[in-house]
This record gives C-alpha cells, sequence and structure tokens, in this order.
C-alpha cells in the first residue's frame, strides 16, 4: 500500500510545501553569542533544507515506474506486510485534534496507535551492516520497522569496497546482517539472535511477531519475495561517499521505500533509518516538519537538501553519488 498524504485538518488552512522556503542551503550561527565556558563542544549550524524534488503526489506513480512498483510490491505480499506495523498496532475512530490521520470521517478521525511510544528507546542509533536482497537482512529489518527503531545502516553490497570491508574488520566474518549497539556493547550475526535480542532489548520483552519466528519458512518467504529484483539492491557500482550519512524516512513494507533503498544499497550510502511503519508515533513528527506524511522521504544534509517521490529519490542519489564507469 502506498502511504497516504496528510494536510492540515480541523478548520485549519492547508499546510503546502510550496511555502516551504526552496533557497539555498543556509548556515545559520550565532558567532556573537560566545560559547559557555562549561560547554566546550561545538554547537552544530542550523541547515534549512531546500526541496529539490517534486511535491510528494497522493497514490501516484511516476511514468515508467510501474512494473518497478509491481515487482516490489511482491515481498510485501509474500510476507503478508511483516514490517509494515508497528508493535501492538491499533487503529480506530478519535476526536479529530488535527494530528496524523488516516483519514477523516464525520468530524472525527480515523487514528493509528500502538505500544511502542511505550518502550525503551535507546540512547544511540542501533548500527546495521546489512544489503537489500539478504533474506536474513531483511528479516531483522522487518524487527526493527515493527519496534519503531532508528538504525544507522551501512549498506555492504557484494564487492563493496567501503562498509563491507569494514564490518570483516570488526566482527572477524564476512556474514551478514552484522548488528553494533553501542549502547550496550553487543555485536551480534545470527538474524533469528539479532531478532531476539532487539524485542528483549526494546520491546519490553514482548514475544517475536510469528511472521518472524517460523525458522526456515520466514527465509524461504523473504528470499522468494526478493526473487523478481535479484539483481537490484546486491551489487556495487561506484559511488562518491557523502561526508555526513543521509537522513532517510520509510519502512519495509512499502515498495517505494524498497526502490529508494535499493540505490542507496548498491551506492553503499550510510543513512540514518527513520522507520515509520503504520502507527509510528514519528509520522506526526514528519508531518510536523514538512507539512505532509509520506514516504519514502530523504535528506541530504550534504547538499542541504530534501526530496519525496521514490523516482525523484532515485534520480537524486544516481546523479549525486554514482560514479560512471
Amino acid at each position: 500500500m502506498r502511504t497516504i498524504t496528510h494536510r492540515a485538518f480541523a478548520g485549519t488552512s492547508s499546510c503546502h510545501l510550496n511555502v516551504v522556503c526552496r533557497r539555498k542551503c543556509i548556515l545559520r550561527a550565532s558567532p556573537e553569542a560566545p560559547m559557555s565556558s562549561e560547554s566546550k563542544s561545538e554547537v552544530p549550524a542550523k541547515i534549512e533544507l531546500r526541496n529539490a524534488g517534486p511535491d510528494p503526489k497522493r497514490f501516484a506513480v511516476a511514468d515508467g515506474q510501474v512494473m518497478e512498483v509491481a515487482t516490489a510490491s511482491l515481498p510485501a505480499l509474500l510476507r503478508l506486510g511483516s514490517g509494515g506495523l508497528s508493535l501492538g498496532y491499533r487503529v480506530g475512530l478519535e476526536a479529530d485534534d488535527g494530528k496524523y490521520a488516516i483519514t477523516r470521517v464525520g468530524g472525527r478521525k480515523v487514528a493509528e496507535t500502538s505500544q511502542v511510544e511505550g518502550l525503551k528507546r535507546p540512547a544511540k542509533p542501533l548500527e546495521l551492516y546489512e544489503f537489500e536482497g539478504c533474506p536474513f537482512c531483511k528479516k531483522v529489518r522487518e524487527a526493527i520497522c515493527t519496534l519503531d527503531l532508528d538504525v544507522v545502516v551501512y549498506p555492504c553490497p557484494k564487492d563493496g569496497v567501503t562498509w563491507r570491508p569494514k564490518a570483516i574488520a570488526l566482527g572477524g566474518k564476512k556474514q551478514f546482517p552484522f548488528l553494533v549497539d553501542p549502547n550496550t556493547d553487543k555485536k551480534m550475526y545470527e538474524s533469528d539472535e539479532i531478532i531476539a535480542y532487539l524485542f528483549q532489548e526494546y520491546g519490553n520483552g514482548a514475544e517475536v511477531p510469528l511472521a518472524l519466528r517460523l525458522g526456515a519458512l520466514t527465509t524461504i518467504s523473504c528470499a522468494l519475495g526478493a526473487a523478481p529484483r535479484a539483481g537490484r539492491g546486491n551489487y556495487y557500482r561506484k559511488s562518491r561517499q557523502p561526508a555526513q550519512p543521509l537522513v532517510f524516512w520509510g519502512y519495509e513494507m512499502s515498495p517505494f521505500v524498497k526502490l529508494a533503498r535499493e540505490v542507496l544499497c548498491e551506492l553503499e550510502l550510510p543513512y540514518l533509518y527513520r522507520t515509520v511503519a503504520r502507527g509510528s508515533p514519528k509520522r506526526q513528527e514528519l508531518l510536523d516538519k514538512r507539512g505532509v506524511f509520506q514516504v519514502p522521504y530523504l535528506e541530504d544534509p550534504n547538499e542541504g537538501v530534501y526530496l519525496f517521490e521514490s523516482s525523484a529519490i532515485v534520480k537524486y542519489l544516481n546523479d549525486t553519488y554514482g560514479v560512471k564507469a
């Protein structure tokens, strides 16, 4: 299912992206204000991002992208939407407070909630070394989305020259996924062990969902879903590495998110993955930030830009960071 575009409601005027500043990136700092003697750390400059892509369109598929979206939808179908709903997901009618909702009906809103707001959150983002076409990596991504965790992803496509060697040096094995939790100093390989750890540590010990604990059946269904796109998101393409990781919003069930994530992997571009499965409270955060909720959504602090729409993100990543052989 394509994620839904949301705008301001409850009698307020619509909030459109065309009011977002489209000027070049502006760094704002206050050199006149001296840093206090108590703090010796640098105060980061505020970066004002400009929209480098089209305005998001609800349920729209870009020209020439129909087959791409169709093949990218198969994993969600075979996995019965695993990774698409936050832990303890619920939907129901509530009083309309103007905040994020699926839709509005008769002055009330169809709201999505979950248990994740009450869960322990890691102080530092987890670090995940993985690649898109790996079925074991997919299982872990589904668990991360279900638990509404944010992770720094270091893509490790086959023949990759940047993060794959680093992962091997850190863990001592040529095996993926590889999870590093800087909060507990845990370093783990086996996907089932990683999933069990995540639910124990950051899911309040909740039971792992059935779709993630069916052993070989889980792995086989993940592999079959990736089959139509076996050549995408698996193999390294020469790229220019960004100085800072990108910021990428999405969740596992969305085929549009998958299309963008494939290119991030092929180009070995590290990114902070802000997961926003249905029921995630972070959906409101993106709505507040841009006046609209839709994924995939990409921020590039290196170029001072943000983009919606998978086709635009794919083109941007290839044009900005891809290097022709």
